[in-house]
């Protein structure tokens, strides 16, 4: 269903990603972890044209995508395609929950506004936000905030779900409640590709982990033959870091 072939991108003279190839399967969760500074995010960034690569092809569906050529309205079609969950929410501060969720409906997806507003109601109530449509970010907790984002790419439909370390931001008490609604997305087999320093999760939720350093994927498996059985010194040392 998803297909990256030869995806680089280098920021001046740093390459940040070095020819990664990976295929994700529909419905398949893939979750990426690795030290700071070594691509994860800018994968993510680069999947959805928030980052332009430099160079490889991304094939979403019946899209695909040449790098160095890619057109305006192919770069719509991926974004279309794709739902994306930020670090630090990205919330509208001027738009209420509601018209968050519906931003992207109405200027992405051209969808009516009505039918927008109706499918933002409904994605409030399946975040158990509905009584808080109204709201600002402002008035929002950090779970609330993230929560929203979540609902907001959850709207779009989007064929593949990204996540950027979406509680990263968040207080300890707001980690919970977000991690519990990726589950509820994940059980509707959501093809989903994350980027999280919860190693816990990571392990729950995922069908297949990526381990990354220096802007390439090094070791890739189960997460019982990541966690249980690494091979590659890198990721061993990882994960002797992570888990204290």
């Amino acid at each position: 269903m998803i297909s990256i072939t030869g995806l680089t991108k280098t920021f001046g003279a740093t390459p940040v990603l070095d020819q990664i190839d990976l295929d994700i399967a529909e419905g398949e969760r893939v979750v990426i972890i690795g030290p700071s500074g070594t691509g994860k995010s800018t994968l993510l960034r680069c999947l959805n044209f928030l980052d332009r690569p430099d160079a490889g092809k991304i094939t979403i569906g019946d899209l695909t995508v040449d790098a160095a050529r890619a057109r305006k309205a192919e770069i719509l079609g991926l974004r279309r395609r794709t739902g994306f969950v930020f670090q630090n929410y990205a919330l509208f501060a001027n738009k209420t929950a509601q018209e968050n969720i519906m931003e992207a409906l109405v200027t992405v997806q051209r969808l009516p506004k009505a039918e927008a507003a109706a499918r933002a109601q409904a994605v409030l109530a399946e975040t158990g936000l509905a009584d808080k449509a109204n709201s600002y970010p402002a008035a929002l907790s950090g779970g609330q905030q993230q929560r929203v984002g979540i609902g907001r790419a959850m709207a779009l439909n989007a064929e593949l779900m990204l996540f950027d370390e979406p509680t990263s931001a968040l207080d300890p008490e707001w980690v919970g409640e977000v991690l519990d609604l990726m589950r509820r997305v994940a059980e509707q087999k959501q093809t989903m590709l994350i980027v999280t320093h919860e190693m816990q999760f990571a392990r729950e939720i995922a069908d297949r982990i990526l381990f990354m350093h220096s802007g390439k994927i090094v070791e890739q498996g189960t997460p019982a033959e990541i966690f249980d059985a690494p091979q590659d010194p890198r990721l061993k040392r990882f994960l002797a870091r992570v888990s204290g």
